[in-house]
């Protein structure tokens, strides 16, 4: 569990961080980074990793230069990836080093594996099969590194794909979304770099979600009706701005051109490209089975179902049961945070405290249905970006495309309802 003094504490880019330590991860939660790193990403890898950071910068299949990369032609990347040393990576214990490492091991261990479902994919339409050997100068210095970070040793949202990979283009300025640049990508497009940027443009107003929860809590436990109330329009009002910025996904990302960098961030579980998972060559025989990037492993949206009690909500499915696994798949700081809000959330029985005041239960109620608004947006861009132009049945973090999202979607609306229906029967016809 996070003390909520150490939550209060926590914040980011050194502006007022008291975190000197370098050891210290780069993903702890606070009220100023929210779920963002404490510190900006590294772009760059230290010098030692010089033959790798030529190689990805030399990968996607655009060019910083606009010529093409490895990746837009068949068979590049194999042999530019075996020029590659097997770097010892045992001395390294300084977190951003370590973190950026992640990022760059993973993104050079999804393009070696996915390669050939991309081009398949150009081709048919769907992706065949993918590499099903990782090799040594990939996979040792990733299985370390991950040890190290406690992560799975596979591409994740957070400290690979989305939440490490972002560079302000004018120092002076804040995460606005013109203000971002990707570090790494697979395409290098203005599609991919919308795509990505927008979930940081997201996140970048997590610090302000971090203090509603928090402020919820003491007011619960105070038993302040006012403070209470104060933090569900706070809440509320982070949560639409957060809702606005994913909105405009929509013009920052077209949906025709997401399959042009999808395949890569595909994962190895439950997907038929990897019938047989994958060997991590000087690591283990077995075959290893890991799940994609995916937004799913976002902490926002958990974040509020946990607070708001709708995750005790969920249907007791194999559905709900991928929802739970997904959250293996984050940094270890941010499955505490979710730990901690969940078992505070049911110790104070927040929604018993929303549901006892018709003022509070209308806040509450309006809490959710942004909730609502963010899974049915969510929904809507999958049957624009995927089910439109694809027929391949699982999303890229291994959970089943039709059924998923709806699963969650039906428990919100279902709460929804019975708060509404409190709310009419208690409150507005108390004479009942």
């Amino acid at each position: 569990m996070i003390p909520l003094r150490v939550a209060k504490r926590f914040s980011s880019y050194g502006r007022t961080c008291d975190i000197k330590d370098p050891k210290i991860p780069q993903f702890l939660i606070g009220t100023d980074n929210g779920f963002l790193p404490r510190q900006e990403p590294l772009v760059k890898l230290p010098e030692r990793f010089g033959e790798l950071e030529e190689l990805l910068k030399n990968m996607p299949k655009i060019k910083n230069d606009g010529n093409p990369g490895l990746l837009a032609t068949e068979g590049l990347l194999v042999p530019a990836s075996e020029k590659v040393p097997i770097y010892n990576v045992s001395d390294i214990s300084d977190s951003a080093t370590l973190t950026a490492l992640f990022r760059d091991l993973t993104f050079w261990a999804s393009a070696y594996l996915l390669e050939p479902c991309d081009f398949n994919f150009k081709r048919t339409k769907a992706y065949g099969l993918g590499r099903d050997k990782l090799p040594k100068n990939i996979a040792i210095p990733l299985v370390e590194v991950s040890k190290k970070i406690g992560a799975a040793p596979f591409m994740e949202y957070a400290q690979s794909y989305a939440l490490y990979n972002w560079k302000r283009k004018d120092l002076s300025k804040g995460l606005d979304f013109n203000n971002l640049a990707l570090i790494r990508a697979f395409e290098n497009s203005p599609h991919e770099a919308g795509f990505i940027l927008v979930h940081v443009a997201m996140v970048a107003h997590s610090g302000k979600l971090v203090g509603s929860v928090l402020n919820v809590f003491e007011a619960v436990r105070t038993e302040s009706r006012a403070e209470f109330d104060k933090a569900l329009d706070g809440l509320l009002a982070v949560m639409q701005e957060i809702n606005q910025v994913m909105e405009t996904m929509w013009n920052r990302s077209s949906s025709a051109a997401y399959n042009s960098f999808r395949a890569y961030i595909m994962g190895t579980k439950n997907q038929p490209m990897f019938p047989r998972g994958v060997i991590y060559e000087g690591y283990s025989e077995e075959p290893q089975f890991f799940r994609g990037e995916s937004g799913a492993n976002d902490t926002i949206i958990p974040t509020c179902d946990n607070l708001l009690q709708l995750t005790g909500q969920m249907p007791n499915n194999p559905l709900t049961e991928i929802l739970m696994d997904f959250r293996k798949y984050r940094p270890v700081a941010h499955n505490q945070w979710l730990s901690f809000v969940d078992t505070q959330a049911r110790n104070l029985k927040v929604a018993e405290f929303a549901e006892a005041d018709a003022n509070s239960a209308v806040k509450y109620l309006s809490a959710i249905d942004q909730v609502r608004e963010f899974r049915d947006r969510h929904w809507r861009f999958t049957k624009e970006y995927i089910l439109k132009y694809s027929d391949h049945p699982v999303a890229t973090g291994g959970s089943p495309i039709i059924t998923w999202l709806p699963n969650q979607l039906g428990t919100v609306l279902e709460t929804m309802v019975k708060v509404a229906q409190i709310i009419k029967k208690d409150h507005l016809n108390p004479e009942m």
